[in-house]
């Protein structure tokens, strides 16, 4: 079975990036090289169950088991110490990224209310894209009645191009909805 996503940059997206940014080989095309999905959990602190609920859920969305962040730094405001775990997140590079990022475009935001694209200012000058989602309900695989939590993520897409308007172009042609 081979990727949806993946056989459209082959196929359609190399050839028109090439042919608008006058690209002498195809290796000059940008592409996708990994997105990495960052749940904090700020209530793991009191409660160490909503950690691992978190974990379950980011499992089911990306597919593969997410890594546990820790804190760096001792905040006595917080209640946090240092090592204390607070978050969790995940990597995706190949096939599971383009999967990932299909339904992403494809199915999840189309889901979120009153959706009218995604910010064109997000991108950190280097040709990466942060996305900021505020609840997880907006994916088909969690379900409703299972959540106890309403918590949001971070979405970044690392691409390898080199400024901000190749990488809005590759993501345009990805089937990334901007707003207008």
């Amino acid at each position: 079975m081979v990727n949806r996503l993946k056989e459209k940059y082959k196929n359609e997206i190399v050839p028109s990036l090439m042919e608008k940014f006058n690209y002498s080989s195809i290796m000059q095309a940008p592409k996708v090289e990994k997105i990495v999905i960052n749940m904090g959990v700020g209530d793991a602190v009191s409660n160490a169950k909503r950690l691992d609920e978190a974990v379950d859920e980011l499992t089911l969305i990306a597919g593969q088991k997410p890594v546990i962040t820790k804190a760096k730094k001792s905040i006595a405001g917080f209640r946090l110490r240092e090592g204390m775990a607070i978050g969790t997140k995940v990597t995706l590079r190949g096939e599971r990224m383009y999967d990932f990022l299909d339904k992403l475009v494809s199915v999840s935001l189309p889901r979120v209310r009153d959706f009218h694209g995604v910010s064109k200012r997000a991108f950190d000058g280097r040709g990466n894209y942060t996305l900021g989602i505020r609840e997880q309900l907006i994916f088909p695989e969690i379900d409703f009645d299972d959540v106890n939590k309403v918590r949001g993520m971070d979405i970044v897409i690392v691409t390898t191009a080199n400024t901000d308007e190749e990488s809005k172009e590759l993501l345009t042609q990805l089937g990334m909805p901007f707003a207008k």
